[in-house]
């Protein structure tokens, strides 16, 4: 290999490396037991084999936002992102340690619960403010879809303007519309899932390549 081509090879690297486009940090965010680590368990596990956190049928489960780093997707035409995955706790306006009584969770570690998920959505909305670069917001089709929106964090995403999909998770449910959160937010790209059994997984992955790439 003559000095010129090692010299060209060697800017051309210098060049992509300086060029090349910052991770992003894409935040999975909504009420609780809208299935969040369930996706982002699906998400990681079949780009990198591997998992972010536990999963329980019991409220915020989730008590502290989990990052898994660099996760590449690979779109239908052979486009790719490199992002990080935010995991986040369940956001709502109040957390009462009596949810957690319901499950057979004792009194006091009930409260110790309470508290952590508490300080783990100020956690999460911080990231919010600061440090996420798109938003995947879950939402359960079973439910109504304005019950589960927190206007807080609305606010924080259009007032950053991040790129936001909305995820209408368990359609394996009878009781499933995603066309009610499709109507709640025309403005938006709703993708109905089940990241339980993952269905039409395959177009959220390219939703996530186009909107966030």
């Amino acid at each position: 290999m003559s000095i010129f081509v090692q010299a060209k090879n060697r800017v051309s690297k210098f060049l992509m490396a300086f060029f090349k486009k910052k991770r992003s940090r894409i935040g999975i965010y909504g009420p609780p037991n809208a299935g969040k680590t369930t996706l982002a368990n699906r998400i990681a596990r079949d780009w990198t084999g591997e998992v972010v956190g536990p999963v329980s049928e019991i409220p915020h489960e989730t008590r502290r936002a989990t990052r898994k780093q660099d996760i590449t997707i690979t779109g239908y035409n052979g486009s790719t992102i490199t992002i990080d995955i935010v995991d986040t706790p369940g956001v709502t306006t109040k957390i009462d340690y009596k949810e957690f009584l319901e499950y057979g969770v004792g009194k006091e570690e009930a409260i110790t619960r309470a508290r952590e998920a508490t300080e783990g959505v100020a956690e999460a909305m911080h990231w919010l403010r600061e440090d996420i670069d798109g938003v995947i917001y879950m939402l359960d089709s079973t439910e109504d879809p304005f019950l589960q929106v927190n206007i807080m964090m609305v606010g924080i995403i259009e007032s950053r303007k991040l790129p936001v999909l909305i995820v209408a998770n368990k359609i394996d449910l009878p009781d499933a519309s995603p066309q009610r959160i499709r109507t709640a937010f025309p403005q938006h790209p709703v993708i109905p899932i089940s990241s339980t059994e993952g269905s039409n997984i395959e177009e959220l992955y390219e939703k996530m390549v186009l909107h966030f790439g």
